[in-house]
């Protein structure tokens, strides 16, 4: 089974070439991060805003390559594999962004086709990729929404269909960025509960949220960043805890 393993990973930002930036220092994403996550694993990555979560999210599922150290996927460089083939990274990691990502012109159907068609298996029919659209929908709880645009849905539906996405290709690790932002108590409870049933059945998953209430209530291991740094890692953890 697949592990994540980041060694001595550190990412800067650098300004861009401007002459009002000239002063500007080199930004820090994370530093020095050591961190394993095992396969099946159930993580919250908590901290404030700019600590750094959303770059250490985006090591770990290739969208970023790191300056310095390596980050590793069942013992190979993540970079490389990623490198190899322009579709890796939609194969291991399914992925929700902190901002809506669901193209408005097309339907829930035509998003998650987009999506199928990056892990699509040797000789796969259309027909089957559209039974793969209505399983996953229906694991959402989003059954009978397939000919809906973004538009006509609510917030809670809208991060539904893009967890649905995330999982059409049946992917080992999900990565979720502040994916309860903005939902109300009872969506976010309820994607909280998918999550817990997806993780159930074996899938990996690293959320950052600041959802302290549901982080304290569901202790669930929880990684603390600080300035890039990562200050705490406590399984069954608090919303922050450090020891």
């Amino acid at each position: 089974m697949p592990t994540i393993k980041l060694e001595k990973v550190t990412k800067y930002y650098r300004p861009e070439k401007s002459w009002w930036r000239r002063n500007r220092k080199i930004e820090i994403g994370v530093k020095d991060v050591d961190l394993i996550i095992e396969q099946g694993d159930f993580v919250f990555v908590v901290g404030s805003s700019g600590a750094g979560k959303s770059t250490l999210l985006d090591l770990i599922s290739g969208r970023l390559r790191p300056d310095r150290g390596t980050v590793f996927f069942d013992g190979k460089d993540l970079s490389r594999l990623v490198a190899r083939s322009h579709n890796q990274s939609g194969i291991l990691f399914g992925k929700v962004s902190q901002e809506p990502t669901l193209v408005r012109k097309m339907t829930v159907e035509e998003n998650l086709r987009l999506a199928a068609q990056i892990g699509r298996r040797k000789l796969e029919t259309a027909k089957e990729i559209n039974q793969r659209i209505r399983k996953v929908l229906g694991l959402v709880g989003m059954w009978g929404a397939e000919k809906k645009y973004p538009v006509e849905m609510s917030i809670g539906e809208c991060r539904r269909v893009e967890l649905a996405r995330a999982l059409i290709n049946s992917p080992p690790v999900l990565v979720l960025d502040e994916i309860t932002a903005n939902l109300d108590e009872d969506s976010l409870w309820d994607i909280l509960m998918l999550l817990i049933e997806i993780n159930r059945r074996g899938t990996t998953v690293i959320m950052a949220t600041h959802a302290s209430k549901y982080v304290n209530i569901l202790r669930r291991r929880v990684v603390t960043l600080v300035h890039g740094r990562v200050l705490g890692d406590v399984k069954k953890g608090r919303y922050g805890d450090v020891v």
